[in-house]
């Protein structure tokens, strides 16, 4: 559960914001072409998540997917 806390707080929507970021960097600087085309599409995942205060993977580690009820528990 505290993975789940530390992702609600703001350094954790940072680090998720950082690293959508840092994926759609690698897909369309590093990787190129249809692939890196596709890489920079994931990236926006971990921006949204970030954003919206969600934890994608949340629900398969067993915690609240919504940031806000994370840290009410």
């Amino acid at each position: 559960m505290a993975f789940a806390k530390f992702m609600a707080q703001i350094p954790g929507r940072a680090v998720r914001i950082i690293a959508g970021v840092a994926i759609i960097a690698l897909g369309l600087l590093v990787v190129g072409d249809i692939a890196g085309i596709i890489i920079a599409v994931i990236g926006v995942a971990p921006i949204l998540a970030g954003v919206f205060n969600v934890c994608l993977i949340a629900p398969i580690i067993g915690a609240p997917f919504s940031g806000k009820e994370a840290m009410e528990s």
